[in-house]
């Protein structure tokens, strides 16, 4: 490990010095998307605990196969996600099923306990519309996921599925009405 290596240089850099097995480079790289992927992560699995196995499982597959990442233009954390995604799906297929949870809510700071018909109502709709956005096939689901969930600007997730921005947009438009009708028909 060069302790030398700056860890507020740019993404690129820091991938570039990744690749040459660089562990502090890849540590900054860690830091700078580990809340992202585990998100992306949770909303697919929720259970914390798996949310975590997972993005580290995700963040070991990402270093032991760093030398094989291929600089596109999408933001290193697009690479990790994909990872991630795949080890998702090998959690369910484990499973044989997947199950839609209700979230652990956590008492604020002010020790005040929420209301427990509004924590229910809030934790119901929050499985409405999961569930709604999981029966999204396809590009629809990566689109909304990696722009509601993961916070990839329309730019950063075409370069990420290698589409226009323009066709990012269509398709955002088309799943927000698919899921629409999912909402009204449930």
């Amino acid at each position: 490990m060069d302790s030398s290596t700056p860890v507020n240089k740019s993404e690129d850099y820091l991938v570039q010095q990744a690749i040459k097995r660089d562990r502090a480079a890849f540590t900054a790289l860690y830091e700078i998307c580990v809340d992202q992927v585990y998100r992306h992560v949770y909303y697919k699995v929720s259970s914390h605990a798996d949310a975590e196995d997972i993005t580290q499982e995700a963040f070991v597959k990402a270093w032991k196969s760093i030398d094989k990442y291929k600089q596109t233009g999408a933001p290193f954390v697009t690479w990790v996600i994909t990872i991630a995604g795949n080890l998702v799906i090998d959690h369910y297929r484990k499973q044989k099923k997947v199950v839609i949870t209700d979230e652990v809510y956590e008492v604020d700071p002010n020790n005040q306990i929420p209301d427990p018909a509004q924590e229910a109502e809030i934790n119901y709709s929050k499985a409405i519309i999961k569930e709604a956005v999981l029966k999204l096939k396809g590009d629809k689901q990566k689109v909304i996921i990696m722009h509601f969930i993961d916070g990839l600007t329309y730019e950063e997730i075409a370069r990420a599925l290698n589409k226009k921005g323009g066709a990012i947009r269509v398709i955002q438009y088309r799943a927000l009405n698919e899921l629409k009708s999912f909402l009204k028909r449930d």
